[in-house]
């Protein structure tokens, strides 16, 4: 029965500027976690492109990230590496978990790569010029050694 059931409770909403109101900032649940890894996972193979980021076009490792997060969770973050690299919440490496960013030294400058935590040690990323989207073990010497850190970016959709 209807009468049985609790009364909603509206998501806490925070006031911080005059700005127009932003939908309420909710941690991924685990299924858009999952369209944010289906979507980057269809990128793989993808043309890499420098300023790309869409499937016809090809990507550059933040136009991939902008993409994914757009498609699957309704965010838009910022455009470039550097930029995204102060979105979300810094976490600690030992607390990744599937859909967060990680963040690279690859241009001999802190956070110039950026990728997304797949699990078990594994993330997703457009390389660079003449490479396709692929996969990588980030726990290889290459990529251990130019570990900048890595974020967290809450989703704008409601948890249905």
């Amino acid at each position: 029965m209807l009468a049985d059931r609790p009364a909603p409770v509206e998501p806490r909403r925070e006031a911080v500027s005059t700005a127009p109101a932003a939908a309420p900032r909710l941690a991924p649940r685990a299924g858009q976690r999952s369209e944010a890894l289906i979507q980057a996972i269809v990128a793989l193979g993808s043309d890499y492109r420098y300023g790309g980021a869409s499937h016809a076009d090809g990507f550059d490792c933040s136009g991939l990230v902008a993409h994914v997060y757009r498609t699957a969770l309704g965010v838009e973050l910022p455009r470039t590496v550097l930029e995204q690299s102060t979105a979300g919440e810094a976490i600690d490496p030992a607390d990744l978990a599937p859909g967060d960013l990680v963040f690279y030294n690859t241009l001999n400058r802190p956070w110039s790569h950026v990728g997304i935590y797949l699990g078990e040690g594994k993330f997703i990323h457009a390389p660079r010029t003449g490479a396709l989207v692929r996969t990588e073990n980030m726990r290889s010497n290459y990529w251990v050694r130019r570990f900048d850190g890595a974020r967290r970016i809450a989703s704008t959709k409601s948890a249905l």
